[in-house]
C-alpha cells in the first residue's frame, strides 16, 4: 500500500541513542555527552530545554516545542542550537499516516552536518558507486565511505526512490515515475542528497520518462 495524497510530510528530530543530557544544578547550562565528546549549552532558552527533553524521548516536531509556533525569533534560537548539534541528532522523514517513518539519517562522524534542500529538478543524479546496502532489524542501512552519515530505509517507499537511483535519473523523472505524492519523493531525495547518498551523474546516462 502506497502513500495517498492528502498526507503531510513530517520532518522529525531526535537525539542519538547514546547521547546523555545533563542539566546543571543552577539551571544555567545543559551538557550533552555523546560518542565524540561533550557539547555545552550555556543559558539555554526555555524552548531549547523543552526541545531537548522531547528529543531524548524520540523523534519530534520541533514546532511542538515552541510555546508560540509562529514566533520567528524563538524558532531561530531553537534552529541555531539544534543545527549546531547535528552530529548528535537523528533526522527522520515521516508521513502522518500512522505507518511509521520513511527513513532516518544518523551521524557517523563528529563532522556530520545535515541540511536537506530540494534537488534541481533536471540534475542527473544516481547512487555513489561505493555505496553499500545492508539488511538491519529496522530496515535497510545505506552507507558510503565518503559520507559522514548512515541512512536507514524504514519503509518500501524510501526503497523505491533508492531503486530509481541505481541508474542515472533526474528528480523530475523520479517524481513522474514513482507512485508517490511529489512532496514525499522530493523529501526522500533531499534527505538522501544531504546525507551524501546521491552523486551527480552524466546527462547522457539519464533515464527518460516511460510513455
Amino acid at each position: 500500500m502506497s502513500i495517498s495524497t492528502g498526507h503531510r510530510v513530517l520532518h522529525l528530530w531526535s537525539l542519538c541513542e547514546d547521547v546523555v543530557v545533563e542539566h546543571g544544578d543552577n539551571g544555567n547550562a545543559i551538557l550533552l555527552k555523546g560518542r565524540w565528546g561533550a557539547e555545552r549549552i550555556d543559558r539555554p532558552a526555555p524552548v531549547v530545554r523543552e526541545a531537548l527533553r522531547r528529543m531524548e524521548l524520540g523523534p519530534v516536531l520541533l514546532a511542538n516545542a515552541e510555546a508560540k509556533p509562529d514566533d520567528a525569533e524563538t524558532c531561530l534560537v531553537l534552529m541555531h542550537v539544534v543545527s549546531r548539534l547535528s552530529h548528535l541528532v537523528v533526522r527522520t522523514l515521516s508521513v502522518d499516516d500512522l505507518r511509521g517513518p520513511l527513513l532516518s539519517v544518523s551521524p557517523a562522524s563528529p563532522q556530520a552536518s545535515f541540511a536537506p534542500e530540494p534537488l534541481p529538478p533536471r540534475l542527473p543524479v544516481r547512487l555513489p558507486r561505493d555505496i553499500s546496502l545492508t539488511a538491519r532489524e529496522a530496515g535497510f542501512a545505506l552507507e558510503c565511505s565518503k559520507s559522514p552519515h548512515q541512512v536507514v530505509l524504514h519503509r518500501p517507499e524510501a526503497f523505491w526512490v533508492v531503486g530509481m537511483l541505481a541508474w542515472s535519473v533526474t528528480p523530475d523523472v523520479a517524481l513522474a515515475e514513482l507512485p508517490l505524492p511529489p512532496e514525499v519523493t522530493e523529501g526522500i531525495l533531499a534527505y538522501l542528497a544531504a546525507a551524501g547518498m546521491v552523486a551527480p551523474a552524466g546527462a547522457d546516462e539519464c533515464r527518460t520518462v516511460r510513455a
